[in-house]
């Protein structure tokens, strides 16, 4: 009976271990320090949400979270970057609409947008906002329209990239307002931009957190939000469905690492940025973005991933939005 007893202990304790091991591993997560890899060039809207986001978990941590910039084609080469990684959670990937779209837009990616990442949080949802230079002869929505009705083709538009979310903002404006406007693509929102304040191109659908700031200190004009319904932090813009009925386009940042990572990893993950983005301080600073933040689950990250691409893929086939690679 006591040996009996003995191995009913062992075997027990044998059960446990693995357990034990994996909470321990969660507990003294991470032990050194971490990279947040951003898909585009430093100074547009992702690198500004990493930036908030990597400062407070480093306090929390006690460890740096290294911001590493790797722009190029969308995206893919930063996702592609994380699962070259050991899929230890020392790696993770802070993206946004390109993580759904890309799929439709580029020939081959290299990575399965679902199977090959293990979502971690939606970390904030924001909207655009439809800017020109102070140069510019367009100090309205009506202006801008009547200005590319009367000369097609002539009016261009800035994005962060072919199928980012400033591209489709402005696809889908073409569609809707009847114009016909041509899209200068650029390696990032920071690019875009300074392009766009002195005038060599004519407009920008650009998130809030890259372009607020520039707006608020006088050096853009801003013509609308992109949202439905204005947005407190610019009650004095118009929505450009006031003028475009139906015309809603909002943007988002989400967290992802590699999929092989273990799970209690990306749950103690999930756990420290969900109190981070809710850390008054934090909170505070994307609002002053115009980001309103979610800290979802990782189940709920995936279900706003699989909406996401079940609404843009078609778009993106409608409007031809193709890139070759």
């Amino acid at each position: 009976m006591l040996a009996r007893r003995r191995l009913i202990m062992l075997g027990g304790a044998a059960i446990a271990a693995p357990a034990l091991a994996r909470a321990a591993r969660a507990q003294t997560f991470p032990s050194r320090f971490v990279r947040l890899v951003v898909p585009f060039p430093p100074g547009g809207a992702v690198d500004n949400a990493a930036r908030i986001i990597a400062a407070r978990l480093g306090e929390m941590w006690g460890q740096q979270m290294v911001i590493e910039n790797k722009g190029g084609a969308g995206g893919n080469l930063a996702a592609q970057s994380v699962l070259q990684a050991e899929a230890d959670g020392y790696t993770v990937y802070i993206c946004s609409i390109g993580h759904a779209i890309n799929q439709f837009i580029y020939r081959s990616l290299g990575y399965d947008p679902v199977a090959d990442f293990a979502p971690v949080t939606l970390m904030c949802v924001y909207p655009n906002i439809l800017a020109v230079p102070n140069s510019s002869p367009d100090r309205s929505v009506q202006d801008l329209i009547a200005r590319a009705k009367a000369e097609p083709g002539k009016v261009t538009y800035a994005s962060s990239g072919i199928g980012t979310s400033l591209h489709l903002a402005g696809e889908l404006f073409k569609r809707m307002a009847g114009v016909d406007l041509t899209h200068i693509p650029y390696r990032g929102a920071g690019p875009a931009l300074n392009d766009l304040i002195p005038g060599r191109v004519d407009a920008i659908f650009a998130n809030f957190p890259s372009t607020l700031p520039y707006v608020q200190n006088g050096q853009l004009r801003g013509l609308a939000v992109t949202t439905e319904k204005r947005q407190p932090e610019v009650p004095d813009l118009p929505a450009i469905a006031e003028f475009v009925p139906g015309y809603d386009v909002s943007s988002w940042f989400a967290l992802f690492v590699a999929a092989r990572t273990p799970p209690d990893i990306v749950a103690k993950l999930n756990q420290d940025a969900v109190a981070a983005l809710n850390h008054p301080p934090v909170k505070a600073r994307y609002a002053q973005l115009g980001a309103t933040v979610v800290g979802s689950t990782p189940a709920e990250l995936a279900t706003h991933l699989k909406a996401e691409m079940d609404r843009w893929g078609p778009v993106i086939k409608a409007a031809g939005i193709k890139v070759d690679g």
